[in-house]
């Protein structure tokens, strides 16, 4: 059950004091919410969830981070990321029932219990609701335009039909009625039918990017993989600190969904005999021994490859230079079918990131009328975030532009508090290996975060940003 969901009573919780979760009845608020409504998951349904959740568009620039860094440092520093995320998800899968009787299925909950009320909303609100609903926004400005190019790859730019295209806004709306209309189905757990489609989708069009780049070969005049080309852009040195920094953003960027890691283990049956980790902990070694070898190494591996430093270093990166370079002597059909898997990819993503926003637009009804959400209730919060999201997109269409800013940002959420969350809950002893890890991870997650941002802001200082409200 959830921190805010329960009657008051007080635990301590190291020097913070939080709610004392009760055991209630399916009648409860608990039993009436998205997220928790269905605790019927297994190992398939979340190892679904967190493949559909856990690669994204930005992995199509790890290519790009290989061209500043190296062959050596790329692989070096994406294997460290790595392994560092693998460690914060296993640490929020442990926490997940980290006191007797209690689950913790939303990441701001458990947060407020780790620090305490106003710090753990003052940390974590924030980043959790940008990686929910601004991921939705930047999903449907990404799949907008990904609906646009799969038309005029199926017009051949207008010489095979004659059919006026659409524009920006009006791409933006049409994938977002679609994505709403996938919205209506009533719970997190229900969504393991979508979120097998958007894992088989977020499989097959980077494989399919990497492979045709290596088919095809290199572009005509050749590549260079020589770091410097890219590093030495900037003629000072704070100009050079900002593009390997960047490069480094881009790696850690790479690895999401940290923020509905303890909402799909939500989905899960737990007991004492059976608790929610064992069957969570293989869905998590599944899925990501899938996104790192069979996604983004050898996605970054093979684009560095094929294109080196002429990768671009924003957009969709490698997908982008792939139809740059070898848009033309590529089939439409293949071209269309490339688009197509990353509009599947981007409408089932879309039910999972938020689904967060959802739970918590239903949480504050129910909290008010004291009862479930009637279907037409449902439907209607569903449908005004829609809106708002579809709102913003069209006002911030450059929203993606600020991704390393606002990521940076939220990024303690993922390399950071889950260190000190079990710190403070766990209270593993003092100077243990386990101790020193956390410690010494959490500290230097905030660092990293403070240096990514500092990296961002004079990138967009330096470059300039094309702000186009409302000019999608």
């Amino acid at each position: 059950m959830s921190l805010c969901y329960c009657q008051q009573h007080h635990l301590q919780v190291g020097q913070v004091t939080v709610d004392q979760i009760v055991n209630v009845s399916k009648d409860d608020q608990e039993a009436w919410l998205p997220i928790t409504e269905s605790r019927n998951g297994n190992t398939y349904s979340v190892t679904f969830h967190i493949l559909c959740s856990g690669f994204g568009m930005q992995a199509l620039l790890l290519p790009a981070a290989f061209a500043t860094l190296g062959w050596a440092w790329g692989i070096i520093c994406w294997s460290l990321a790595f392994v560092w995320q693998l460690y914060t998800i296993w640490l929020l899968t442990r926490l997940h029932e980290s006191l007797p009787g209690i689950r913790f299925s939303r990441y701001l909950h458990l947060s407020m219990a780790a620090f305490g009320t106003k710090l753990g909303k003052l940390l974590a609100l924030f980043p959790t609701m940008y990686l929910s609903g601004g991921t939705c926004v930047t999903l449907i400005i990404t799949g907008g335009g990904t609906m646009e190019l799969l038309f005029k790859t199926v017009c051949d730019g207008g010489s095979t039909c004659h059919a006026k295209s659409l524009n920006g806004a009006e791409w933006f709306l049409v994938f977002t009625c679609m994505a709403i209309l996938m919205a209506q189905l009533p719970n997190l757990n229900s969504l393991a039918p979508v979120s097998l489609i958007g894992a088989i989708t977020a499989i097959l069009y980077p494989a399919l990017i990497w492979v045709l780049s290596i088919t095809k070969g290199r572009p005509a005049g050749g590549v260079s993989y020589s770091p410097s080309e890219t590093v030495t852009m900037n003629s000072n040195m704070m100009g050079k600190i900002s593009s390997i920094l960047n490069a480094l953003g881009i790696i850690a960027l790479a690895f999401r969904g940290h923020n509905v890691i303890l909402e799909i283990q939500g989905t899960l049956p737990s007991s004492t005999k059976d608790p929610s980790h064992k069957p969570m902990c293989k869905g998590v070694t599944i899925s990501y021994i899938v996104i790192a070898i069979m996604c983004q190494l050898p996605l970054a591996i093979s684009g560095f490859w094929a294109y080196g430093n002429k990768i671009p270093h924003n957009g969709l990166g490698l997908l982008t230079a792939f139809s740059q370079f070898h848009g033309h002597n590529t089939s439409k059909f293949m071209m269309g079918f490339i688009y197509l898997l990353v509009l599947v990819n981007c409408l089932c993503v879309f039910q999972i990131y938020a689904m967060p926003v959802f739970d918590n637009l239903e949480f504050r009804y129910t909290t008010k009328k004291k009862q479930r959400c009637p279907r037409w209730v449902r439907t209607g919060l569903r449908l005004f975030f829609g809106g708002m999201a579809f709102f913003i997109a069209v006002a911030f269409p450059f929203l993606g532009r600020l991704g390393p800013l606002i990521g940076g940002i939220a990024l303690p959420l993922t390399l950071a508090y889950p260190c000190f969350m079990w710190l403070s809950m766990k209270k593993p002893r003092s100077k243990s290996v386990l101790w020193c890890v956390s410690l010494g991870l959490g500290c230097l997650g905030i660092v990293f975060s403070v240096l990514l941002v500092v990296a961002a802001v004079w990138t967009l200082s330096y470059n300039g940003l094309n702000a186009n409200f409302f000019r999608p």
